[in-house]
């Protein structure tokens, strides 16, 4: 029996060595970094490759992955432009994706100082959804962060912009608030940026929620929140899994390694997130996970430190010293990203 979420196989190296390598069916691309924004070329090179590694960001281990029996490709990313002209490679090689397509609007406040403007990702976004439908690109509006000049009214009319102009492109919104007491480099990132920050409380939470319901009448999108612990179910609003098994076989029902995959004997064990405090729940669900996230099991190809977004909200970077450190020792050939 194998151990581990991933059977596992032997992979041969260019330079004549063979290393244990995990053959996931679901990769993440990437909690950890956005690598279609800044690493879409080393992406390709690592799928032409067959293979990829990732560096353990506590241990420093590195673990192979083989793209082998790799079926979906779930992006996350502000800005997916650079990877556009490499998705009809991408689809035949013969894998699925979708997105998840973070499109925020905090210009004004400079807390993401390397996006590219709101109307530039919206006619990303456009571009992508004509290419591949609005049903494979998830909007999210994240994360919710109150401060001083941010406040509840003015945060409802930032969702309010976007939604208006990018509902068209998309059939979801989800979104999160911003937990910064969780995350020691949010706290400092955004401490060492002069950002005086408001955690949102349950009844900030709730207003919220109601707000964004309202917004969405105009828009008739499907609601989810992302790990977040606080239900607003009676809204309509469904806690979210971003790498979702049921939202994969709707998209990709022809292809039948992930059916058979998904619609195996554990397929309740994988997909039905109905029942997160159950005893399975705790043991199948992905265990790198925050206890209220509902993701399945995905093997995540990314690393902390290599975004130059440099959002001051983010929990993947420690500074900007570091980050840029990092795309200097950067090269295409590593099977890491660094």
């Amino acid at each position: 029996m194998k151990k581990g979420p991933w059977e596992k196989v032997e992979l041969n190296l260019p330079d004549g060595s063979q290393v244990s390598a995990v053959a996931p069916v679901i990769i993440s691309a990437s909690r950890s970094t956005d690598i279609p924004a800044f690493h879409s070329a080393w992406l390709m090179h690592r799928l032409r490759d067959g293979y990829a590694a990732w560096r353990n960001p506590f241990n420093q281990a590195v673990q192979y992955i083989s793209f082998s029996r790799a079926r979906v490709i779930v992006f996350w990313t502000k800005n997916p432009a650079p990877l556009l002209p490499y998705l009809q490679e991408i689809e035949d090689m013969g894998f699925n994706f979708y997105f998840q397509f973070t499109l925020n609007d905090y210009v004004q406040e400079n807390w993401e100082p390397r996006v590219p403007s709101v109307e530039c990702r919206v006619e990303t976004m456009a571009d992508l959804s004509e290419r591949i439908g609005p049903e494979r690109i998830i909007w999210r509006f994240d994360p919710l962060l109150l401060s001083d000049k941010v406040t509840e009214d003015l945060l409802a009319q930032k969702i309010e912009r976007v939604g208006n102009l990018v509902h068209p492109y998309t059939s979801k919104l989800v979104f999160s608030f911003a937990d910064i007491s969780t995350y020691r480099k949010v706290h400092n990132n955004l401490t060492n940026a002069g950002v005086n920050y408001f955690e949102f409380d349950s009844a900030s939470m709730q207003r919220m929620a109601e707000r964004i319901v309202r917004l969405n009448t105009n828009w008739k999108l499907e609601l989810a929140t992302c790990a977040e612990a606080a239900s607003f179910e009676d809204l309509g609003i469904q806690h979210n899994r971003c790498i979702d098994g049921e939202l994969m076989l709707r998209l990709f029902p022809d292809d039948k390694k992930l059916r058979n995959f998904l619609m195996s004997a554990q397929r309740s064990l994988l997909l039905d997130m109905s029942g997160l405090d159950s005893k399975w729940q705790a043991k199948f669900k992905d265990t790198g996970q925050r206890k209220e996230c509902g993701c399945i099991m995905s093997k995540d190809i990314g690393a902390y430190n290599t975004c130059a977004h440099l959002c001051t909200y983010c929990y993947a970077n420690t500074s900007e010293r570091v980050v840029m450190k990092n795309f200097k020792e950067y090269s295409l050939g590593k099977p890491c990203i660094i």
